[in-house]
């Protein structure tokens, strides 16, 4: 019976799985009978910005932090929060009492040591009258030795008296300089004594308004190494600043002068602009994230915004006023089975620029009037052409010039052309090298006025990323077909396509086709690029 049991549930156990494999295997049929749909966007012109988002801290531009170079105890506060005060105006005072009895201290031995010197100087006095007469006693005697009146020795007695008394002058005079030496540090006490009573009265050191007090009345400071923190004053409320923390990813992109945008939490849906006017270079490493510090300037219209406030900033790197976006969500598709057509190369598509990139289609021949990427070899189209023709303009460079820096970029083309025959890890080097030749030519051929203006340039073009991606088209018949493109700014749902003279050919026009996701018949809600299934 045991047996005859456990083979009916073993026969009933086959038949189950035999029962859900048929099922599984005629949905997938079902599944690949029905035809994937596919979620589509046009690709659109229009204003394009690049941002670098931070967040930090308004202050005022300027604040002083006012302390005290004495201890005490503070006596008196004339100022509190938000006072207006003006440079020299008390504010506090320390309790005087101590310093006033060191003054009278100082004084009094400034008194004494200037009596000493009075008394030395009376001993000069008298050992100059007492050096004069020895002198004419001696003087007298040498005569009586002379005519034999009176005995030599009481002659050479005279002059022995006589010296001593003129280097008695010199003993005297000594002690009147050291005298006046103390007298003069005396002096010195004293006015010292009166500067820390001064010190007592704590005054503005400028024009503004306090906007932090940590004293109290009656409390006791003491300034050893470091003086105490009184008072905060803000010199001007109205011209404030942004101390935004930019991530070391991002700090490249930001440079004085650009435009920015910041929210605070008390103002919500309110948005105000500045401008960054400084990019502190030193790293400051918290949890092991290196940020610098980017400076936002703006005026605090009204007085709204206060000291401390936390703000959202957005600094904007980059500007697009008609450029061709592509939806994000369009480079996030993946369609397997589609792949880029060898007719159609990246460096075709996008730029025609004679430099390495996917091999092009066998016989086909680069174009004549590609342009390479800023300082990679300019052409007649692209953004090589866009960069030369800003030199053109913007450095005002005369004929002679043009002609030298178009033939500087002639020369350079073959050799981009070159790189495509080095592996791929080279060719970056390689890049880096030539551009750098480009410049350094270009330089030689500008005026003392233009290479600051170039170098400027330079380094905009330098700090642009280009980036690649893959897109797809919908064909006539609905079909999808990839492309690879490169890809500039972005805003963070649409990117910007850097089109090239093939564009037209490939279908990268205004009004095109995107595919930005895949999804099943009466699959609804399925993400970009992947279909959802039911299981």
């Amino acid at each position: 019976m045991n047996k005859t049991k456990m083979s009916r549930l073993a026969l009933t156990g086959v038949a189950l799985v035999l029962a859900l494999a048929a099922g599984g295997w005629w949905y997938s049929q079902r599944l690949g009978a029905q035809e994937i749909k596919f979620r589509t966007a046009a690709l659109e012109r229009g204003p394009l910005q690049a941002t670098v988002a931070a967040s930090g801290m308004v202050n005022p531009v300027s604040q002083v932090s006012v302390g005290t170079q004495v201890s005490g105890q503070i006596k008196d506060i004339y100022a509190d929060f938000n006072s207006e005060v003006k440079a020299g105006q008390l504010i506090a005072m320390l309790d005087p009492e101590t310093f006033e009895y060191r003054v009278r201290s100082a004084q009094a031995d400034l008194d004494a040591a200037r009596a000493a010197a009075q008394t030395q100087q009376a001993s000069l006095s008298k050992a100059k009258v007492d050096a004069e007469e020895a002198q004419r006693d001696f003087e007298r005697k040498a005569q009586l030795v002379a005519q034999q009146f009176i005995a030599a020795s009481e002659g050479d007695k005279a002059r022995a008296i006589a010296r001593s008394a003129a280097e008695s002058i010199k003993i005297v005079v000594a002690q009147l300089q050291s005298a006046q030496a103390n007298v003069n540090q005396r002096e010195s006490a004293l006015a010292q004594a009166r500067i820390d009573l001064a010190r007592t009265r704590i005054t503005s050191p400028v024009d503004g308004i306090v906007i932090k007090r940590t004293i109290e009345k009656g409390q006791t400071v003491a300034a050893s190494l470091q003086a105490p923190e009184l008072f905060v004053i803000a010199r001007n409320l109205r011209d404030m600043q942004v101390e935004a923390s930019v991530d070391e990813a991002d700090v490249g992109r930001i440079r004085t002068g650009q435009k920015a945008t910041f929210t605070v939490d008390a103002f919500p849906g309110q948005t105000f602009e500045g401008q960054v006017q400084q990019v502190r270079k030193a790293a400051q490493n918290v949890a092991n994230v290196v940020t610098y510090v980017a400076v936002v300037a703006f005026s605090n219209v009204g007085d709204r915004l206060l000291p401390g406030m936390t703000a959202n900033v957005r600094v904007i790197t980059d500007t697009r006023t008609a450029a061709l976006k592509v939806p994000n969500a369009a480079l996030r598709v993946r369609i397997a089975g589609v792949e880029v057509a060898a007719a159609a190369p990246l460096d075709a598509i996008n730029s025609g620029a004679a430099t390495p990139g996917p091999e092009r289609a066998e016989g086909q021949k680069p174009s004549q009037d590609a342009a390479a990427r800023p300082g990679d070899g300019g052409g007649r189209g692209g953004p090589g052409a866009e960069f030369r023709n800003r030199l053109v303009s913007e450095l005002a460079l005369d004929a002679a010039q043009v002609e030298k820096v178009d033939a500087i970029y002639a020369e350079a083309r073959p050799r981009f052309m070159q790189m495509r025959e080095l592996p791929e890890a080279d060719r970056p080097r390689a890049r880096e090298r030539i551009t750098a030749e480009i410049r350094a030519r270009i330089a030689d051929v500008l005026t003392e006025a233009q290479k600051p203006k170039y170098a400027a340039m330079a380094a905009e073009a330098g700090a642009r990323q280009v980036t690649r991606g893959r897109i797809y088209l919908l064909d006539a018949d609905g079909k999808p077909r990839a492309i690879n493109v490169r890809l500039g700014v972005s805003d963070g749902s649409s990117t910007e396509l850097l089109p090239g003279p093939d564009a037209a050919e490939s279908g990268l026009q205004e009004g095109a086709t995107l595919v930005t996701g895949t999804v099943l018949p009466g699959a609804a809600g399925a993400r970009p690029g992947s279909p959802r299934f039911p299981f």
